[in-house]
């Protein structure tokens, strides 16, 4: 059998190193060494999703990968592709850090520097049982994806151009469809989900900061069940505390919320701190939220450029999503798609706040009408993202005892295209 082997390496000697070695192994197909934990993720990812079959049986995770440290991105691997033996390649052999490492995931660790002897005896260990693993779920099950749901991320290029309601109404989208639903305010220091659900909870997100282990116990507790059925969780109430929520509780939190709902959306602000920045990493899609002017649309340029210089994301990664877009204004999307070089979804949110005051006003967006056109082309975005359960698997849903949109009401697809918009009103989605 023929073992497959990606080696996550950020040095470049301890690359050259590796690779030699792994050359020399008997049996073992070793592909060339990614630089970074992004890289690695996007490879997975990618493979996976072209055949469960083109997955290796192990990677390699050297101590100096980057920028995710490398018990993170063993813990991040082990989650989303459960079947993939992952080794750590460490200087550090001590009882402590091997512990450290099984928590993590990890399937063996080895000691630096490299012996032959020992890389032979931990990759074929990993490989035979990741090859076990794979024999007993069986070539049909779907278990490469990760466990839990799809964690989608909402981000503005500037402040106001309407990204906490976007991810409001795509949450409430994705719940009202009958998939288990978590909304995630991870604008950390002007967080205003609370406001927009009437919402009054003394736990947020913050709660999580000092908890190794996010048992899903603890994040009942921090997690505030919603009368519409989400579950939110909160940014702090005293903004300076933000600073609490770390790359790494970001992380701990995101992959805890995937295992538990079946679509987790955070929103993630206009501010890039480490712990949205991880969260935008993380999530399988990104959208970022602008309105049709001059300086938001450079706003959001500008903001998939951040995004690229920091490794986290790519431009055509990402989905635009225009709002308020009227018909008569000159910047329209195919020219925004041009100058961000994102994706522009192709249903743009209309300019009608007139519909949105008086839910907006009272704090209750998940009462908004199913005639406005905002949350028709909202809720059809959503759609589009694959957010929320479709016809060829509503029958499976009702089957297994879950609520599908029609039994909960209000439930309909924007049937509006882009650039057909109403003619009353001059704003669409608020802050």
């Amino acid at each position: 059998m023929t073992t497959r082997i990606i080696p996550a390496v950020g040095d470049a000697d301890a690359a050259r190193s590796i690779t030699t070695l792994l050359s020399q192994l008997p049996d073992a197909e070793p592909a060339s060494p990614v630089g970074d934990s992004t890289t690695l993720l996007d490879t997975l990812a990618r493979l996976a999703g072209e055949s469960i079959d083109e997955l290796p049986e192990v990677v390699l995770v050297h101590e100096r990968i980057g920028p995710v440290p490398a018990l993170e991105v063993i813990r991040e691997v082990a989650l989303r592709f459960p079947a993939v033996g992952v080794v750590l390649i460490t200087s550090d052999a001590s009882p402590g850090l091997f512990s450290a490492a099984m928590d993590s995931g990890a399937r063996g660790l080895i000691g630096l520097p490299l012996s032959y002897e020992e890389l032979v005896t931990r990759v074929q260990a990993a490989a035979g049982w990741s090859v076990g693993v794979r024999r007993h779920l069986g070539q049909g099950t779907e278990v490469f994806s990760g466990p839990g749901g799809t964690v989608v991320a909402v981000a503005g290029g500037k402040g106001g151009v309407g990204t906490t309601l976007t991810a409001v109404q795509l949450a409430l989208a994705a719940q009202a469809s009958g998939r288990h639903t978590a909304l995630v305010d991870m604008d950390l220091q002007a967080g205003d989900i609370a406001s927009y659900l009437d919402v009054q909870f003394r736990r947020s997100i913050v709660d999580l900061a000092g908890i190794q282990d996010i048992s899903p116990r603890v994040l009942q507790d921090v997690v505030f069940h919603h009368e519409s059925g989400l579950g939110l969780l909160l940014a702090p109430g005293e903004g300076e505390r933000g600073e609490e929520v770390t790359d790494r509780v970001a992380r701990q939190v995101v992959s805890a919320l995937r295992q538990r709902y079946q679509v987790v959306v955070i929103d993630c602000g206009s501010q890039m701190s480490s712990a949205n920045a991880t969260a935008i990493e993380m999530a399988e899609r990104a959208v970022l939220v602008t309105t049709p002017d001059v300086v938001a649309v450079r706003g959001a340029k500008r903001m998939v450029r951040l995004w690229d210089r920091l490794q986290i994301r790519k431009a055509e990664e990402t989905v635009t999503v225009v709002n308020r877009h009227m018909r008569n204004t000159e910047i329209q999307p195919p020219l925004i798609e041009r100058i961000t070089g994102t994706r522009v979804a192709r249903i743009a949110v209309p300019s009608n706040f007139k519909e949105l005051q008086g839910a907006v006003d009272a704090g209750r967006m998940q009462d908004l009408e199913a005639k406005s056109t905002v949350k028709q082309a909202l809720w059809g975005l959503a759609g589009e993202l694959g957010l929320v359960t479709t016809a060829e698997n509503e029958g499976r849903t009702r089957s297994k005892g879950g609520r599908t949109a029609n039994d909960r009401g209000s439930f309909a697809f924007g049937r509006r295209t882009r650039g057909e918009t109403p003619k009353d009103g001059t704003w669409g989605a608020g802050g």
